[in-house]
């Protein structure tokens, strides 16, 4: 009988079944995971960091209401068609074509009253267009 005591042995923590274990929960995790709700999409635009608003000659600001209405330069358009908005780009344009149009469209205005101007903008003949945005800090949130 031999009593001699062995040479006791260090427990190895193997981690390379670990590691393959959380690797595979991940992958799982991450193709199950549905991230897109199409129907609970909720945008609130425009919010952006911008200068302060300047008042140049050369510029229109157009302003569009969330019910659809127009106001030029702080005037009030008569008509939300196309034609009615290019009437009155035109005469507020006194720069001739070097005019800038500025959009200044309310965050739920519809996508369509935005394009109606940029249309009258085209049959006025003002190619440049920008929209105007508001400063983040002074949206509320």
């Amino acid at each position: 009988m031999n009593f001699r005591p062995r040479a006791k042995e260090e427990p190895e923590i193997n981690l390379i079944p670990f590691i393959d274990v959380l690797l595979v929960i991940l992958i799982f995790l991450m193709l199950s995971t549905t991230y897109s709700k199409f129907t609970e999409l909720q945008l609130k635009l425009p919010v952006a960091d911008a200068d302060a608003q300047r008042d140049y000659p050369k510029e229109v600001i157009v302003a569009v209401g969330a019910d659809g209405r127009y106001s030029i330069n702080k005037t009030v358009v008569n008509g939300r068609n196309v034609d009615a908005v290019a009437a009155a780009l035109a005469l507020a344009a006194t720069a001739g074509k070097d005019t800038t149009v500025i959009i200044s469209a309310d965050a739920t205005a519809a996508h369509q009253s935005v394009v109606t101007v940029m249309e009258a903008a085209r049959r006025a003949g003002l190619n440049q267009i920008t929209f105007a945005t508001q400063s983040s800090a002074t949206s509320g949130k």
